[in-house]
């Protein structure tokens, strides 16, 4: 049975990252502030923001598309299944969508204590010092 996944998209969420991704070519994701639902994660292009050697890959979303948290933050969602969805308003004026007038959003749930288990189980998430993207 494969682990479960940390992060993920709504199906709006995945729509807009693919037409990202065909205006901008590869993008990745980043989640350094926030500590609960309604935080944003800001889209960049691919190699425009340099992830720290302590900064988690918390997994890759839709077409192998990297999401990153910092460290810090990481330790706040350890516990937390996080859903990335897209909603009307201006985010921040650095991520990718904001002329789209939408904005990326955070939902999350606590990870079961199952998937939390075989997560704990699982080798820990790579870093930033264990990969150059």
């Amino acid at each position: 049975m494969p682990d479960p996944n940390r992060v993920e998209l709504t199906g709006g969420a995945a729509d807009l990252l693919h037409d990202l991704i065909e205006r901008h070519g590869p993008v990745m994701f980043h989640q350094s502030g926030g500590c609960c639902d309604g935080s944003a994660p800001m889209c960049y292009p691919r190699g425009e923001f340099r992830v720290g050697a302590q900064d988690v890959l918390l997994g890759r979303v839709d077409v192998d598309t990297p999401f990153w948290m910092s460290a810090d933050q990481y330790e706040y969602w350890k516990h937390t299944h996080l859903t990335v969805d897209v909603v009307p308003g201006r985010g921040s004026g650095f991520s990718l969508e904001a002329p789209e007038g939408v904005r990326f959003l955070i939902r999350s749930r606590l990870l079961t204590d199952e998937e939390f288990l075989r997560l704990e189980a699982a080798s820990p998430p790579p870093t930033g010092a264990d990969i150059s993207e």
